[in-house]
């Protein structure tokens, strides 16, 4: 069995600089060229996972398969790869430390005073190798979170350091992202910031085999040569990453920089076939060159940083490839949303609408009336996770008449839990980890929209929520026209509602965004855009006949 080799990005000089897109990318180029890959990212945070931090500050919690809540890095490695990660992808230092930590409590240690090294650093090293161990891998990148130089960053780097040095170079690289700004004022790219970069990481001990410097402009030669120099790097090595128009592109750009090349060439490793790249080419261009455009009402609580939705914004754009339509985000906050007047200015171009998810009630009626607006006006709408139960309780109050409904997170008082809390989560205490996280399965209706769009009667889709639909409500929300068209077989859970007279009206308790990617557009994405183009055709050919 041939040994698994480790390929290690670390960041310097600051933060997003897309160290997840160059490792998704140097992924997929590997992975082109015959070679089984995985991505995990390492984060220096002491939260156990993402899970409990706000989306203002960590962007959206990606959730996996087996229902880890992990870094949205996650989601691109996913996106690009067309490959699921899990809960071994996905590292945090609270992780590391609560694993050590729990040992010693358990006396695994044997009197041991438990330090930062060897303890910690072997905790670390452990879990860099872990998805190497079985064979099923030829190559693991790993991602480091943070910046060289950061405090908490110490430890990662330490361990990196004696990776290399027990694997030996073929076995173990490093690749250092680093910013090259450029001073308008002055007219020229600057070195300086890349050199105390690597200057830092040499001081712990770590010598990157290849720099990928970010900068606005090209890279002469005279630049790369210095950058070589002053960072003991052969000068093949200083790759250019320029700024580009999608991060889809990324992987083609750092193919023309011959990044994949040097790091085979690092881990003397021999291509396995000649990268074919053909169907993420076919991608690009019908994402570059739509025929169509529709523009689609993004509802949310957290829209002022869009990372929030980071995987919904994503499964719009591998849907309109698919479409060839270009998807123009309206990114609308719910909190805006709380009178006629202000609903009918922010939807009224809209021609479709989306309910993003979310928790807690900030925004909740403003996303409620949003999705009055798009049922009454016959606007195509798509409500995800709660924007399925703002669905449900505007169709309570509305046509059923339940004026008071509502769910029990919102208000634990209503006389009509519509949405209520569901029944293993009412003796939880503990916040982190313990939705219903991950894939459960799901029987689809026939004759229903969501079957128009799978196409099947089983499917599995990911889960991150503790109240569900509550059925004792259901024979009253069918006999007036909401149709559950999606229900676990198990639990009998109802994941997915529609309308029968509507255009297209589907709402579904799961985040069908998670398990979008570039080779493999989600059907409920595609179905939306289709339904929208499909509304706005016939109220053309209607009015056309009407002024005829």
């Amino acid at each position: 069995m041939n040994q698994t080799k480790y390929i290690f990005v670390t960041g310097g000089v600051t933060s997003s600089l897309g160290k997840g897109i160059i490792g998704a990318s140097l992924a997929k180029l590997l992975q082109s060229r015959g070679f089984s890959v995985t991505i995990q990212k390492f984060d220096p945070y002491l939260n156990i996972d993402p899970g409990t931090l706000n989306p203002y500050e960590h962007g959206e919690c990606y959730v996996t398969e087996d229902g880890a809540e992990t870094d949205l890095d996650l989601g691109h490695y996913e996106r690009f790869l067309n490959s699921p990660t899990s809960q071994a992808n996905n590292i945090t230092t609270g992780r590391i430390y609560n694993n050590v930590i729990t040992r010693e409590r358990k006396g695994e240690y044997l009197g041991k005073t438990v330090q930062v090294i060897p303890h910690i650093t072997d905790e670390i090293k452990r879990n860099f190798y872990l998805l190497g161990e079985d064979g099923k891998f030829d190559i693991v990148i790993t991602e480091i979170g943070g910046c060289v130089g950061d405090i908490e960053s110490l430890p990662f780097i330490e361990a990196l350091r004696q990776v290399r040095w027990e694997l030996g170079p073929n076995n173990a690289i490093v690749i250092h992202l680093t910013l090259i700004p450029y001073l308008a004022s002055a007219g020229e790219l600057k070195t300086k910031p890349t050199q105390h970069s690597v200057k830092t990481l040499l001081e712990a001990g770590v010598q990157p085999d290849i720099l990928v410097c970010r900068t606005e402009h090209k890279l002469p030669l005279d630049i790369r040569k210095k950058v070589a120099q002053f960072c003991n790097v052969h000068i093949n090595s200083v790759i250019e990453a320029m700024d580009a128009e999608t991060i889809y592109d990324v992987p083609l750009l750092m193919r023309k920089e011959k990044l994949d090349e040097r790091v085979l060439s690092k881990l003397k490793l021999t291509s396995r076939q000649d990268p074919d790249m053909a169907t993420w080419k076919a991608f690009l261009g019908k994402l570059k060159n739509p025929t169509d455009e529709v523009t689609i009402a993004l509802v949310g609580k957290y829209v002022e940083l869009k990372d929030s939705y980071k995987s919904i914004a994503e499964a719009f754009i591998h849907a309109g490839a698919e479409t060839e339509t270009k998807v123009k985000l309206n990114w609308i906050k719910a909190e805006d949303l709380l009178t006629s007047e202000a609903v009918e200015q922010q939807l009224k171009s809209a021609q479709g609408i989306l309910v993003a998810p979310g928790f807690g009630e900030r925004g909740i009626e403003g996303k409620i009336n949003a999705v009055q607006y798009a049922r009454e006006n016959k606007i195509p709408f798509f409500g995800i996770c709660l924007g399925m139960q703002c669905a449900v309780v505007e169709f309570a109050r509305n046509i059923l008449g339940l004026k008071e409904a509502a769910s029990s997170e919102m208000n634990p008082e209503t006389p009509h839990p519509v949405i209520a809390l569901m029944e293993d989560q009412k003796l939880v205490v503990n916040k982190g980890g313990t939705m219903r996280l991950g894939a459960y399965p799901c029987e689809i209706k026939k004759g229903t929209k969501a079957f128009s769009a799978y196409g099947k009667t089983l499917i599995s889709e990911r889960h991150r929520h503790r109240y569900e639909f509550n059925n004792q409500y259901l024979p009253a929300f069918e006999s007036a026209g909401m149709v559950p068209s999606g229900i676990n077989p198990d639990t009998r859970l109802v994941e997915i509602v529609e309308l029968k007279n509507h255009p297209y009206f589907v709402g579904v308790q799961f985040h069908p965004e998670l398990k979008s990617t570039v080779l493999s557009p989600h059907p409920l994405f595609v179905r939306f855009i289709q339904a929208i183009l499909e509304t706005r055709r016939k109220k053309e050919e209607e009015l056309f006949v009407s002024t005829k």
